[in-house]
């Protein structure tokens, strides 16, 4: 686990709080509301009031008398016993000396105990192509997985296809009937890619429905593949799950819960008792019929993903998956696994508008917008921040006028015209644009020092961003980060300062472009040099 800067900031503290008595309790450093109050503050004191037996401003007192650090210019104790610090030049320079020094990889390898991590998401019936509404699983799960992998964790990404069952039979059928001019089965697919993916595979019209259904299954298998890998979302496996019935699997998991007495008969079927691990009722395995049901090929899908030697498996699944979370983890207690290891994020609905009007009529489905649609319309990039912005658990509403406006009012365009501007500052540069460091004799003016701070802040963001699930952080880093850069570009001149000033913001501007570079493409947007 690699140390924030804002880690080693608080280490002297953190050894003082242990010097007087205050063994265990972590030392946090928070920017106060009001700057007048210094650089950074710690209410250690207060937690350690109880423990210690003391004042807080007692105990805040005894802390500082202990601290002694190069990075800290002054310290004082303020309000009830709260501990306010002043920075010296040396910890700025030390921020921008380590961006440059670490380059793409400052702010990586936060996690104490790396594992390894299946992501699952997306995973969708091969039976259409990908839609705007699903988009919000690929660009929520693959900024999860890239989250993942850069806290240090091993990651690999899969998609779970649905090709088993009744919905595949239909879609067979109804290709078929397409084909041959005649009216689709209950409950059949609709839309114009239908008759487009029919007429596309060259099948005769009296083929096999079970030929139509394979056939079309391959296709819109590579549709999907293709879509999103558009979207910037790349999988390391493509998971069947047929594959599960046909080796065997679905068969071995119902034997294993019941070989462990957690399944019972009743009225001729074979049920899961999952309520005595947590789930909210009992789930039927095995229909009266013999046919297994869908928790049947999750229980097996269950031992496939831990047997594999994940230490935790992350499901991505929409809003209306939420009774999933109790089945799933009681499946796996079932399977004598533990629970903990199955990690369910539920992500909420997105509303499309544009012009003022919901957006759901697509020319290829008719009744919901495609993510190539959506693509088309914002571009890739637009659309992987705005389906990240605010977090999983939130409604997201998406306005697509906003999403292609090229102003400060879009917030993608904004984080990008940071970056951008950043380049042209050092193409401008030429041959003084390389400065690996910042001049010893730098003293950075509040703008600067805001922009250094939130270059600190960023390791300590993308661990918890990753910790939490919640790449919406990252997001919002960056508009702040993008908003810090604006306000240092708007007060600071950069190109003809005096030299030590010059060479220290051109390190400064190399640090800020290449924290945001980092920052966006963990959510899959780019950074262009020129816009």
């Amino acid at each position: 686990m690699v140390e924030s800067p804002l880690t080693e900031l608080a280490a002297p503290l953190a050894r003082a709080v242990h010097a007087v008595g205050g063994d265990g309790v972590a030392v946090r450093l928070e920017r106060p509301a009001d700057a007048a109050h210094g650089d950074y503050a710690s209410a250690v004191a207060l937690s350690l009031a109880r423990p210690l037996r003391a004042a807080p401003r007692d105990i805040a007192g005894r802390i500082l008398e202990q601290v002694d650090s190069p990075w800290i210019a002054a310290a004082e104790v303020a309000g009830p016993g709260f501990i306010n610090l002043r920075v010296a030049p040396a910890f700025h320079r030390h921020v921008v000396d380590r961006v440059l020094a670490e380059g793409d990889r400052y702010g990586a390898g936060a996690a104490a105990a790396p594992q390894r991590v299946q992501v699952e998401y997306v995973s969708g019936n091969p039976t259409g192509p990908v839609t705007a509404s699903t988009a919000r699983n690929a660009a929520y799960g693959d900024s999860l997985a890239r989250l993942f992998a850069f806290a240090g964790h091993a990651v690999e990404r899969e998609y779970y296809f649905n090709d088993a069952g009744r919905q595949m039979d239909l879609f067979g059928a109804s290709l078929r009937a397409r084909a041959r001019g005649e009216e689709l089965p209950e409950g059949g697919y609709q839309g114009a890619y239908i008759g487009e993916l029919a007429a596309s595979l060259g099948l005769p019209a009296d083929a096999p429905a079970e030929e139509w259904r394979r056939r079309g299954v391959e296709a819109m298998v590579e549709d999907i593949q293709r879509t999103l890998g558009r979207f910037r979302c790349r999988f390391d496996g493509w998971f069947l799950e047929r594959s599960l019935y046909e080796d065997g699997s679905v068969e071995r998991a119902v034997e294993r819960v019941k070989a462990a007495g957690h399944a019972y008969e009743q009225d001729g079927a074979l049920w899961l008792r999952s309520t005595a691990f947590g789930d909210d009722k009992d789930r039927v395995l095995v229909r009266a019929n013999g046919a297994p049901t869908y928790i049947a090929g999750d229980l097996a899908y269950i031992e496939s993903k831990l047997g594999r030697g994940f230490d935790v498996a992350v499901y991505v699944l929409g809003a209306d998956h939420h009774g999933y979370i109790g089945r799933l983890k009681a499946g796996a207690a079932a399977l004598g696994f533990d629970p903990a290891r199955i990690d369910v994020q539920i992500y909420q609905l997105v509303k499309i508008s544009e012009g003022g009007q919901a957006v759901k009529v697509s020319k290829r489905r008719g009744n919901v917008l495609m993510l190539d649609e959506l693509l088309d319309m914002i571009g890739v990039d637009a659309a992987r921040y705005a389906l990240v912005q605010r977090s999983h658990e939130q409604v997201i509403e998406l306005d697509l006028d906003r999403w292609v406006e090229q102003n400060d009012e879009n917030p993608v365009y904004y984080c990008q015209y940071a970056h951008a501007r950043i380049a042209a500052i050092l193409r401008n540069a030429g041959d003084r644009a390389g400065a690996t460091a910042a001049d010893a004799s730098w003293r950075p003016e509040p703008a600067e020092a805001a922009l250094v701070k939130a270059l600190a802040e960023f390791p300590d963001l993308v661990a918890e961003a990753a910790e939490r699930r919640g790449p919406h952080r990252v997001a919002g880093y960056a508009q702040d980060t993008a908003k810090a850069f604006h306000q240092f570009y708007k007060q600071c001149r950069v190109l003809g300062s005096e030299a030590a000033v010059e060479r220290s913001r051109l390190a400064l501007c190399r640090a800020t472009m290449q924290v945001l570079r980092t920052a966006l493409d963990l959510i899959g947007v780019e950074a262009p040099d020129s816009m």
